[in-house]
């Protein structure tokens, strides 16, 4: 199946309704690296206001977010985002101490750009608070996710990851 197919095909499956609208509108973002099945994110925003945002995101098995955090800007303390694993599970990695075997498999020949360790696993209903300008990464466990995300406003431009050839606008 066509990678886009597959993406749109899993939102439709998760049991969230969406509009044709939104599925026409899914960011289907490879963070200019070009290889999005291993280090990708596939996202539908619903809103994304002066006070708040909300989105969906599905993952497939094993892609991953890359590491980043989402620093001060504009006067304000920088984006603060809940995670809540609708299916699948999401394997979390966030500043602390690391966890001695992880779950996950870093991208191959990315591994510097990999540095918190700190695993947290979210199953179905379970939820995560990330503080602002915390780094983090995730990834989709062995039968992807489904991950709502509901936090203060999004501001993409803003974000910094820990590779610099990241570009996460979706050009």
């Amino acid at each position: 199946m066509d990678y886009k197919k597959e993406i749109r095909q899993k939102f439709l499956d998760s049991g969230i309704v969406f509009t044709e609208a939104e599925l026409s509108s899914i960011d289907f973002a490879d963070f200019g690296l070009g290889r999005i099945q291993s280090e990708g994110l596939n996202l539908i925003v619903y809103e994304n206001n002066n006070r708040y945002c909300a989105k969906e995101m599905v993952l497939l098995a094993g892609q991953t977010c890359p590491e980043h955090r989402h620093p001060p800007r504009n006067g304000e303390e920088g984006k603060r985002e809940t995670f809540r694993c609708r299916q699948g599970s999401v394997y979390l990695y966030v500043e602390g101490n690391p966890t001695e075997n992880i779950q996950s498999t870093i991208p191959e020949g990315q591994e510097s750009y990999y540095t918190v360790m700190h695993e947290i696993e979210l199953k179905p209903g379970e939820q995560y608070t990330i503080e602002p300008n915390i780094k983090h990464w995730f990834q989709a466990g062995k039968d992807g996710a489904v991950i709502s995300e509901f936090s203060s406003p999004s501001d993409d431009p803003s974000d910094i990851f820990t590779n610099p050839a990241i570009e996460r606008v979706t050009k």
